[in-house]
């Protein structure tokens, strides 16, 4: 009974003594599981979920650098582990010298773990959801407000908390009992001290890194384009494989700056030879923390750039509407006339000036269509000669409009575009139009385009021939034709009238016309006349509530929605709130992880090698040599990865912008420039974090600034 009591004490004594790598531990865990319970319960929430768009490209990339952050938590919380074991085996190999059996220690080494491990992850779980409400609230406070920005979790995200925390759990005590089975009590005693040193490689292995990297990362942005182009199908799930080069690509720069660095010490071989020399011994584990930092640095950048590059050139088209007013509505729907129009804004001490209307009629035109075969994958293409709905007017009124003179030939059609070209609006495949009241069809050819913002739009715009416009405006009813009207005020705008007038004009418009932008009526007709349910009229997509028109969804979805520069600059923030704020945790979140695995790794480079300093200084090693040394260590775990990373996200911006559609246009050049504002201000946040890093490490070594 008194050895077994004198064994227990012996244990809580070393446990004592380690207090500080279970610390680390804690700290590690709770972090991890923090982030992943705050992203996941941020993602899954359903403010989130019900404002971005199923299958869109902002919900791909969201779950895209949700899976970069999960890589990096988990390949953090398993170093931790590691890291904790490794100082951990030194305890145990003194217990097991001191005759102590492996049956012996086992319950309380995994009653410890069991305890470190729940304790860490449930408090970081509980942590995550506070997290996300405090960030949430500051961005309400200081930046904006809406109805859209009421936060309401989902609770299936614990789902994936406690998946995380089961596999934390798992793995530390598979590695708790993999020191357990160690027979060499000598070997686990001196196990923390043991080196992980990784094969050297020539100087070429950052150069081919680089060429990896760029490969593997064009490889797999444009293949799958590529394959649904050739071959008419979505592309496999395997394709993704191709980013493969990238990684490799990645760990190859990394090993580079681990063995060699990035400066020449040619002619100074022994400068900063301790530093990297510790790097090398320890070189499994740096590489691996700096993959991670560096993915996790790309996801930041990623969220980050996205708000830029959605603001700026809508900002920039808004600055350059030619009418302060611009709406259009259909015929039989009763708008306010011009008269009460100016007296509205007479309330609001304004008078208008510019006042315009014109006509327009809605055909169905002819289309190339995907046509989904049987398997779901693949598709063919087939000429419809009634595909789709698409706005008309005649040249006369495109002329009287816009002051730009054009002859539209008879028999030939031209698209409005925006003064960029990057509408998705325009199509050339049409060879008929169609009135849908009275089915008079003309043959017709593509013709090129004009350059109006203000007739750009997901439905488009068509120019016809006086003639051919007044040929198939006959017969048409009411609701397939509408007006658009346009004006100015005179001075200075009132938002407060610009909200009125929106809401009134909401006001007059029945349930019908409530449809989005994606709904299309003559696709709907053809259909219906081929016996086949139309699926538009039953997804709640194809249809938005006039009850939220100060919602997100109805200002970026109704089919009519008016284009009122002083109402689309101030509620900018406020219809794109919750994807401003998705995207900005996304950045807090993903830095926030990448900042604390760099602290942590440098920590422990620098406390692990502790004994080597202090044989440094007993050697009568300056203060200034030895702070040298920590910056150099240090400076290699914050920045490699932080500019590979920045200069990589950087490049495939400018890589997705070009590939939307072929060009790089000036307010996309701004765009990037604000890109690269921000990684001058995250470099240095970087950096403030890399000189509070090195202060500790110095402090803790004891060595003077």
């Amino acid at each position: 009974m008194s050895q077994t009591l004198t064994m227990k004490k012996m244990e809580q004594k070393l446990q004592r003594a380690d207090r500080k790598h279970a610390h680390l531990y804690l700290f590690c865990n709770f972090a991890a599981l923090m982030i992943i319970s705050a992203y996941s319960g941020m993602m899954l929430s359903h403010t989130v979920q019900t404002t971005f768009p199923a299958g869109g490209d902002s919900r791909k990339q969201m779950n895209a650098i949700f899976m970069l952050t999960l890589i990096g938590c988990v390949v953090f919380t398993v170093y931790a582990a590691s890291l904790f074991f490794r100082h951990k085996s030194r305890q145990l190999g003194i217990l097991m010298a001191l005759g102590a059996s492996r049956k012996r220690l086992v319950p309380g080494l995994f009653r410890e773990v069991l305890f470190l491990s729940g304790l860490s992850c449930t408090a970081g779980i509980a942590a995550g959801f506070p997290f996300i409400w405090i960030i949430w609230s500051l961005f309400r406070l200081i930046l904006i407000d809406s109805s859209d920005m009421k936060l309401a979790f989902d609770f299936r995200c614990l789902l994936i908390s406690f998946g995380f925390l089961a596999v934390v759990v798992i793995f530390s005590c598979l590695t708790a009992w993999h020191y357990l089975r160690r027979t060499n009590i000598m070997e686990v005693i001196r196990e923390e001290h043991i080196n992980e040193p990784v094969k050297e490689p020539g100087k070429w292995c950052a150069p081919a890194g680089c060429v990896l990297l760029a490969a593997g990362v064009l490889l797999g942005y444009c293949t799958p384009s590529f394959y649904l182009s050739k071959y008419n199908a979505l592309p496999p799930a395997w394709i993704s494989i191709l980013y493969a080069p990238a990684f490799v690509g990645l760990y190859m720069i990394m090993l580079h700056a681990v063995i060699h660095g990035f400066r020449s010490y040619k002619h100074n071989p022994y400068k900063n030879i301790i530093a990297r020399s510790m790097m090398k011994f320890q070189g499994k584990q740096t590489i691996n923390n700096m993959i991670v930092v560096a993915l996790l640095i790309a996801g930041a950048c990623f969220g980050i750039f996205y708000m830029p590059v959605m603001s700026i050139g809508t900002m920039m088209q808004y600055a350059a509407q030619p009418y302060d007013y611009f709406y259009h509505y259909r015929a039989d729907q009763p708008l306010p006339d011009r008269e009460a129009v100016e007296a509205l804004a007479g309330d609001y001490g304004l008078s208008l000036k510019d006042w315009g209307e014109m006509d327009y009629i809605s055909l169905g035109f002819g289309a190339l269509t995907d046509i989904m075969e049987d398997d779901g994958v693949h598709w063919h293409e087939e000429y419809l000669p009634v595909a789709q709905e698409i706005r008309v007017i005649s040249e006369d009124t495109w002329n009287a409009l816009t002051g730009q003179e054009t002859d539209v030939l008879p028999g030939t059609y031209q698209c409005i575009t925006n003064t960029e070209e990057t509408s998705f609006s325009v199509g050339s495949s049409a060879k008929h139009i169609t009135n849908m009241a009275t089915r008079v069809q003309i043959s017709t050819e593509y013709a090129g385009v004009l350059h109006y913002d203000l007739l750009t739009d997901m439905r488009g715009y068509r120019v016809l021939d006086n003639t051919d416009y007044g040929l198939l405006s006959e017969g048409l009813t009411n609701d397939w034709k509408g007006k658009i009207v346009y004006f100015n005020v005179d001075g200075k705008d009132s938002y407060p009238f610009a909200d009125a007038l929106f809401h009134q004009i909401v006001s007059c418009f029945d349930e019908e016309c409530f449809i989005s932008v994606f709904y299309d009526r003559v696709s709907a007709i053809r259909a219906r006349e081929q016996g086949i349910a139309d699926w538009q009229d039953t997804d709640s997509l194809m249809h938005v509530d006039p009850a939220e028109a100060d919602s997100i969804a109805f200002r970026q979805m109704w089919e009519y929605i008016p284009a009122f520069r002083i109402l689309s600059q101030n509620d900018f923030l406020l219809s794109t709130s919750v994807f401003l704020m998705m995207f900005l945790f996304i950045f807090i979140v993903c830095i926030l992880t990448a900042l604390i695995v760099c602290y942590t790794r440098c920590q422990t480079i620098a406390l692990n090698n502790r004994y080597i300093f202090d044989d440094l200084k007993k050697l009568g090693a300056s203060p200034a040599f030895l702070n040298r040394e920590i910056k150099s260590q240090c400076g290699s775990v914050f920045k490699v990865p932080a500019a590979v990373a920045m200069i990589a996200v950087y490049l495939l911006f400018i890589l997705l912008l070009y590939g939307n559609d072929g060009k790089i246009v000036f307010s996309e050049v701004v765009s990037l420039g604000a890109c690269l504002g921000i990684e001058v201000l995250l470099s240095a946040l970087v950096y403030g974090i890399y000189r509070v890093t090195v202060a500790g490490i110095r402090r803790k070594l004891g060595i003077s600034a």
